[in-house]
């Protein structure tokens, strides 16, 4: 069966956890995972026989069978890789908050960017909240929708804790850009609960046509689009609707690639990507 061959710059624990997947892939072909340093990720790439470098973006550029870049370094290496992947006629996908291209949530509107060369995947909060309050919008009109995504602080990196603020700002917008929200918030909690929690996302909207029926069914249908592409989705408490507030809780547990289970805010970002690149990859094998 054709692939496309595909690359990963940063070869951390979002990349690691992002190469498994795309070695499981149908469409796509774990070509290359790229860094700066001789790290363990780097390593590990090589001992699944997979082409591994230190010299950065230069050997990907250089490739013309790669066809689609993961980019899970940092906001600002993404703002030197992403002209860089464009000029060479490479499809980014964006794992960090860098934000060069649009939002895009695969449950929601992917198949809208199918021109798109630079898609970025937004945040983990937005992954998990911004297909509920699409889905409440939708037949219910959403005014207000406030999230609280709560995660064990364990599966909080060095690059989370340092883009809080970048968070709480890209998550608030994309519950308005992609979710259809007329105004958005966005609250992250790091607890250091033990044993580790399960990543839990509070979604709270204020909607103008509160349709009991029509807002639970659309929800649910929402959760069983989303749980095609990360199968640890689901919901912790049905849409419960209040005169004109509907409050949902949803969880996700990891799939354990590499990750630990509880990092389910990391694997929701991981798993996204990896649709997306799949998708991309149909597109460019003409729908086979």
């Amino acid at each position: 069966m054709d692939k496309i061959k595909a690359a990963i710059l940063g070869p951390g624990n979002i990349g690691t956890d992002l190469m498994y997947k795309i070695m499981r892939s149908r469409r796509l072909k774990m070509e290359m995972m790229a860094g700066i340093v001789d790290s363990p990720g780097i390593q590990r790439a090589k001992s699944l026989g997979i082409r591994a470098t230190t010299d950065g973006i230069g050997p990907i550029i250089d490739d013309p069978q790669i066809r689609i870049v993961f980019d899970s370094t940092g906001a600002k290496p993404h703002m030197v890789h992403a002209p860089l992947l464009k000029a060479a006629g490479k499809i980014a996908v964006d794992l960090t908050p860098a934000a060069v291209g649009p939002y895009v949530v695969p449950s929601v509107n992917l198949s809208g960017l199918s021109d798109v060369t630079n898609l970025n995947m937004v945040t983990c909060g937005g992954q998990a909240t911004v297909p509920i309050v699409y889905a409440v919008n939708r037949v219910a009109g959403v005014v207000y929708a406030e999230i609280v995504a709560t995660i064990a602080s364990k599966s909080a990196g060095p690059g989370t804790r340092q883009n809080i603020d970048e968070f709480t700002q890209t998550t608030a917008r994309a519950l308005c850009v992609v979710g259809g929200a007329k105004k958005g918030k966005a609250i992250i909690v790091l607890n250091p609960a033990e044993p580790p929690l399960l990543m839990t996302d509070t979604v709270y909207t204020e909607v103008e046509n509160p349709d009991v029926s029509a807002i639970r069914a659309s929800v649910e249908d929402m959760v069983r689009t989303v749980q095609r592409y990360v199968p640890g989705y689901r919901l912790r408490m049905p849409p419960t609707v209040d005169d004109h507030k509907v409050v949902t809780i949803v969880e996700v547990e990891g799939a354990g690639d590499f990750l630990p289970k509880y990092s389910g805010n990391l694997d929701i970002m991981t798993s996204a990507a990896a649709a997306v690149g799949e998708a991309i990859a149909v597109r460019m094998l003409g729908g086979r």
